[in-house]
């Protein structure tokens, strides 16, 4: 099969491979040496670049990039890969992940966060690897006796990670302007009390109709306080004015609306 470059693929198609293709068609070939069904991934040893550095050196993609890499060992006779790039490292994170072809295990996948700086106090950025590689590869033996190169080829695809979305709730709050937010918290905040007194409830803004009703001399002109309690009788309950309730009584609210009266003055009847 004619491998074919990035360019030369129709019109609407695009590079977009499974963990198994690109082990058994891409990975497999590269390390054995066999042309990879299209040549879509460039050789990079993506350790001398930063990863900002490397969507120029793929030669196509949008969101992500692919790239067959060499990997050297941290120590001489180790197996543990060198990470380290120009101005960071790359962090392994997660679990490896087997890749299967059928029942047959031929690779394994590798998540990696970049950070810059040097460890331990590297800062966290958007930019992830998935690193594949086949499962004998470090079985191979050393080409050269002393080298530092642990694995001839990888595979990795790198993209950078997009911020996550705010909420429905944080985009309806800052489209707010700041006369609404402050009409909003007040009515957050103005919750009516279980019990209060005549005085606190005629301080309330909402009550204001109530204040103005009870201070009125024609509807007050209807209750004649001195007319229904005498000199010296005491106030039968139900027959006591409004007026003197609002100057003497308590009133107890409950969920917004007022109740009968309290009385909790000496001589009062219950």
């Amino acid at each position: 099969m004619e491998a074919r470059t990035g360019s030369d693929l129709p019109p609407g198609f695009r590079f977009h491979p499974t963990d198994e293709e690109l082990i058994m068609y891409y990975l497999r070939n590269q390390a054995t040496s066999r042309p990879c069904p299209a040549s879509m991934i460039p050789e990079v040893d993506i350790y001398k670049f930063d990863p900002w550095q490397l969507p120029e050196k793929a030669g196509f993609g949008e969101n992500e990039w692919y790239f067959f890499s060499p990997r050297d060992r941290k120590y001489p006779n180790g197996v543990r890969p060198n990470r380290a790039a120009v101005s960071g490292y790359w962090k392994a994170t997660g679990t490896d992940k087997a890749i299967y072809s059928g029942s047959k295990y031929v690779g394994v996948k590798k998540a990696l966060v970049f950070y810059t700086g040097r460890p331990p106090k590297g800062v966290k950025t958007d930019w992830i690897m998935h690193e594949y590689r086949l499962c004998d590869s470090r079985k191979q033996p050393s080409k050269r006796v002393g080298s530092m190169r642990l694995d001839d080829w990888v595979l990795c695809r790198i993209y950078k990670k997009k911020p996550m979305a705010k909420s429905l709730e944080q985009k309806e709050e800052d489209s707010l302007l700041p006369a609404q937010i402050d009409v909003t918290e007040q009515q957050h905040m103005l919750k009516f009390p279980r019990t209060c007194s005549i005085t606190q409830l005629l301080d309330m803004d909402y009550l204001g109709q109530i204040s103005q009703l009870l201070s009125d001399n024609s509807y007050n002109s209807a209750f004649d306080f001195q007319n229904i309690m005498g000199n010296d009788e005491k106030p039968k309950l139900g027959e006591m004015p409004y007026q003197y309730m609002m100057d003497s009584g308590k009133f107890q609210v409950n969920q917004g609306s007022i109740l009968n009266p309290v009385y909790d003055m000496p001589g009062f009847d219950r």
